[in-house]
């Protein structure tokens, strides 16, 4: 089954407290992923940052929720327990508990207000906080502006003139610890006269090693007959590694191809470069930083 949303394990949560007894969260979770029979892939599902699983993050959203509304308590550090309200919910035998429900408790509405949530949502917007915490929510939108955005700078690159192309890429290897210093790649690196650029790089700045590099700005897919000339050419150049780099993409043959030859090569396509261009900063420009911060429950211990 799908991976339930963090409303939809509020009342097996509260069932699990309503032996009065103390519960820790780590239990909490096991209990609920045998409760909803999550396979091994579901349970490590990962939120977008990959920090998180998806699980964990929407089962510790809905024991927030049930605390803000007076329904469980926290005796001490990382355990939960019933209250007499939280009783007196399951006494009710309620079909489910969420958001909604939740909103009969002044404390939970004054919760809410402090977060500045709208009260009245429409029908998409109630089935959208069904489906995802607050913590979802806004990593699947940083995921979004960021798939905008490097949409965006494809288009950009594919619309330049050539040279800039060739600063960019310069850039990148340098930035991603190749190449030595700019002015070291960039003396490397020069037009192969097909929209393209090639040469060696340093693999560290001592020059240790070499990386046969080459970058095309292609709308084409590149197919395995140029990646087994780009494999005779790292051998002409004496290189045991390549990276190649292009604006399209690559078919399933050079994919396999470049995958099981001796020499090791990096195949970077149009989404994988302007991904590394994020990362790096690189024709990009930061307009907010958002943190998002946890109790330091150890601030809050009483000595």
């Amino acid at each position: 089954m799908a991976i339930p949303d963090y409303q939809a394990t509020m009342l097996p949560f509260m069932q699990l407290a309503g032996d009065k007894a103390e519960h820790s969260l780590r239990e909490a979770i096991e209990t609920l992923v045998s409760e909803f029979k999550l396979t091994e892939q579901e349970r490590r599902e990962l939120l977008p940052s990959g920090k998180q699983e998806i699980f964990v993050n929407r089962v510790g959203w809905a024991r927030t929720y049930l605390n803000r509304a007076g329904l469980i308590q926290s005796p001490r550090r990382g355990f939960f327990q019933i209250t007499e309200r939280g009783l007196n919910v399951l006494k009710q035998k309620p079909a489910k508990i969420d958001a909604k429900f939740l909103q009969q408790f002044e404390e939970f509405r004054a919760f809410k207000a402090l977060r500045h949530e709208p009260e009245n949502k429409s029908d998409k917007e109630e089935e959208s906080e069904q489906q995802r915490t607050p913590q979802e929510a806004l990593e699947q939108a940083y995921q979004n502006l960021r798939a905008d955005l490097a949409a965006e700078i494809l288009s950009q690159i594919k619309q330049s003139p050539p040279s800039l192309f060739e600063r960019l890429v310069v850039e990148l290897v340098v930035k991603m610890g190749y190449g030595g210093s700019r002015k070291d790649a960039g003396q490397a690196i020069g037009k192969s006269g097909d929209e393209g650029i090639d040469g060696i790089i340093k693999e560290d700045r001592l020059g240790l090693d070499i990386i046969y590099l080459q970058a095309k700005r292609w709308e084409a897919t590149v197919g395995r007959p140029e990646i087994q000339k780009f494999a005779g050419a790292l051998q002409g150049q004496r290189a045991r590694k390549g990276i190649f780099i292009t604006t399209s993409d690559f078919s399933r043959d050079a994919e396999e191809y470049a995958a099981k030859i001796e020499n090791k090569i990096v195949l970077i396509d149009g989404e994988q470069l302007a991904q590394l261009l994020i990362d790096h900063n690189i024709g990009v420009t930061p307009v907010s930083n958002f943190e998002i911060k946890k109790i330091d429950s150890d601030y809050f211990t009483e000595q």
